[in-house]
């Protein structure tokens, strides 16, 4: 059984147990987080597809920890002139273990 479920402007497939690294939540470390925009269920080739979501589907998950992700560099230049401009971006992500999938 597995389900997608959208959070952060993302769309992820989750089964249960399966561990995943999200945008930041404002949930703290240890604390259970449900997922309500669900998006489509698969029940063992049973497939619900919402429109835009599943009714009363929901998506239960422990926060494992808050992390960042790795450094993106963003670089501008433009050549012959002597501008450029170097730029890092960190990710702030959140770890989380789904536990259920209700339908």
């Amino acid at each position: 059984m597995y389900a997608v479920v959208e959070t952060g402007a993302k769309q992820y497939r989750v089964a249960a147990g399966q561990t995943l690294e999200i945008e930041r939540v404002a949930v703290a470390a240890g604390q259970p987080i449900t997922f309500d925009r669900v998006l489509l269920i698969n029940r063992d080739g049973q497939v619900t597809v919402g429109a835009p979501t599943v009714p009363q589907a929901t998506v239960v998950a422990d926060v494992v920890e808050h992390t960042r992700g790795p450094k993106l560099v963003a670089f501008k230049m433009r050549r012959r002139e002597g501008y450029h401009r170097k730029i890092g971006h960190r990710q702030e992500l959140t770890v989380v273990k789904i536990k259920e999938i209700n339908a």
